[in-house]
């Protein structure tokens, strides 16, 4: 698995987010790798219903109908054709009991619930939350050129170990195929990732690349 997190950058914000998520689109079809991407909420119901992946949220609130004036209805996303949702981003931490009951929203509509962890440890304490996914992105690591793969291995064996590999996702600075290979081959389902992808001249060439170490 590939997610790729558009996050608010440039090059991943309205008709270049549809763009680039038909991009992700082209290599989905063309190399069989399941692709996800995790767009804005104002460009995900364009997005998830011209784009053939699934399509995520990078966040929704607790909340249900009702007076609940600029939350994100976890509701909203499922209508507009999400198929589910990033929670507690190192860029939007969570207490953990918003965080519990924030899973508990996603479930309940049938949102597929990726968690980030800073640590192996942090993300084996989400496990009695039941999420679909955890994702472990030391933080010193994230949006630079250094990939968790290449300088800290151990941290996906540990991972793999604590919260088990069916579960297990791997992100923080990851670039190409071998970052994936790496991670793969020390327990992890797939990857998380967002720079290496949206601020490449040539996304499509990073996908495939990315897509081969599946």
């Amino acid at each position: 698995m590939i997610i790729t997190n558009f996050k608010t950058y440039e090059t991943a914000t309205s008709d270049k987010a549809f763009s680039l998520a038909k991009i992700h689109e082209e290599v989905a079809k063309e190399t069989g790798a399941d692709i996800r991407v995790a767009v804005q909420a104002v460009d995900l119901a364009r997005i998830s219903h011209e784009v053939d992946i699934p399509v995520m949220a990078q966040h929704i609130d607790p909340v249900t109908h009702g007076s609940a004036t600029g939350h994100i209805l976890p509701e909203s996303v499922q209508l507009a054709g999400g198929k589910g949702v990033i929670l507690n981003h190192s860029e939007r931490r969570l207490k953990r009991e918003i965080l519990e009951a924030s899973i508990k929203r996603a479930k309940e509509v049938g949102l597929v619930t990726v968690i980030c962890a800073e640590s192996p440890e942090e993300g084996a304490s989400f496990l009695e939350f039941d999420p679909d996914f955890i994702a472990v992105e030391p933080p010193e690591l994230i949006g630079g050129d250094i990939s968790v793969s290449t300088s800290q291995p151990e941290i996906i064996e540990h991972s793999a170990k604590l919260i088990g590999s069916e579960k297990l996702l791997i992100g923080a600075g990851i670039k190409n195929g071998e970052d994936v290979r790496i991670a793969k081959k020390l327990g992890a389902q797939g990857v998380l990732l967002a720079s290496g992808v949206t601020k490449a001249e040539n996304p499509k060439a990073v996908l495939m690349d990315l897509a081969s170490g599946l």
